[in-house]
């Protein structure tokens, strides 16, 4: 069981160690005295603005991958910014997220998150993966050197030319 609260006078790397536990346990709502409404999470996919929007995203997120887990691999801190580089693994077997319903297929991802925390709030947090990697666990991209993929790349280097063709003309 998680803590409702982060360690009394917590550091700001230990409050951002605290919010991987938490949101390994599949709740958000513990976390929202540590975001206020301007506190900024920029996603890959979506920008979220306070602390109920933040929310959201990771319930959504919980829902469309019930066994959603995080591996803190590194965190590094100094003053106001902390680094984290974690490991996302899980299967996308539940409800529909942005768009896309569940494909049953399993994901693993490396990304990184910015956090900047002022006087143990979360100010923002920039959060970066690679997006073509997940596109294709999820099976939304074809597999990378595969023949739809080929196909895919060929088409794409057709219309290139082709407008740099009627560009000249």
């Amino acid at each position: 069981m998680v803590t409702t609260s982060p360690p009394t006078e917590a550091s700001n790397v230990e409050l951002v160690r605290w919010v991987f536990d938490v949101l390994n346990s599949h709740q958000s709502r513990p976390l929202l005295p540590y975001w206020t409404t301007e506190t900024i999470e920029r996603f890959p996919q979506a920008t979220c603005v306070g602390g109920e929007a933040i929310a959201r995203y990771f319930e959504d997120l919980f829902t469309a991958v019930p066994d959603l887990h995080f591996r803190v691999d590194t965190v590094s801190g100094q003053g106001e910014d902390v680094f984290v580089h974690w490991h996302l693994t899980g299967r996308h077997t539940g409800a529909p997220s942005q768009g896309v319903d569940a494909t049953g297929r399993a994901i693993a991802l490396d990304g990184m998150d910015h956090f900047v925390v002022r006087d143990g709030i979360i100010v923002s947090n920039f959060v970066v993966f690679d997006q073509m990697q997940f596109a294709r666990q999820l099976g939304l991209l074809p597999a990378d050197g595969s023949l739809p993929d080929r196909a895919l790349r060929t088409a794409f280097n057709a219309k290139t030319k082709l407008l740099r063709l009627l560009r000249r003309a």
